[in-house]
């Protein structure tokens, strides 16, 4: 009896994973340390009224997917370089069934998801202009290759970005788990892009 005692009395404090002792670490914004869940906190569930900041992560980033989809649309049929064919058949990949997510999440909180791109070029988060999709859609070759990454580039800062903006201000788990994901997975992105740009040819 008294070594389980003192077992227990080792034990960490806190909410701990199923079947260990381990305390619970919930992640923070980029670059801020975790900290630990509270007893009885649901990590991992949604929060039970989203923030605004959730709602509005949601409703931008839905049309701000759906412009990068159209982009990708155009490499088939226009492009030159099979790096950048695999980075639209990834943006294509991913982006989709985070639409997807979203526009579910969106339902639930008895919102509309909003329509075709909600947001142009201009709006502060790398949005093309419709003459700049005009331009991409007139180009072929070596040109629809640096254009496109330029234009794909900016967009994904404007997703990290808002990204950012989430993980600052949102409460909701399931949407800042997913701004979690674009903030990391498209700081890679843009640092490949860059590097295949330099190596284009002018």
């Amino acid at each position: 009896m008294l070594n389980a005692l003192a077992a227990c009395s080792q034990a960490p404090s806190g909410p701990s994973a199923v079947g260990t002792g381990a305390p619970v670490i919930v992640p923070e914004k980029p670059g801020a340390p975790g900290r630990t869940a509270t007893p009885g906190e649901r990590v991992g569930q949604g929060a039970a009224t989203p923030a605004a900041a959730d709602v509005r992560f949601a409703e931008g980033m839905i049309p701000h997917h759906r412009q990068a989809l159209e982009m990708t649309s155009l490499v088939a049929n226009r492009g030159r370089s099979e790096e950048v064919r695999r980075f639209a058949d990834q943006i294509a990949l991913t982006q989709q069934p985070e639409i997807d997510l979203m526009t579910n999440w969106l339902a639930l909180v008895g919102r509309p998801a909003p329509r075709g791109h909600a947001h142009r070029g201009g709006d502060g988060y790398g949005m093309a202009t419709e003459e700049q999709l005009q331009a991409l859609r007139a180009a072929r070759g070596g040109a629809f290759d640096r254009m496109f990454l330029q234009l794909m580039i900016r967009h994904h800062e404007g997703a990290v970005k808002m990204a950012g903006e989430e993980l600052a201000e949102g409460k909701d788990q399931r949407m800042r788990m997913m701004a979690r994901d674009v903030y990391a997975g498209q700081r890679i992105e843009i640092a490949r892009m860059r590097k295949t740009l330099e190596r284009l040819p002018a």
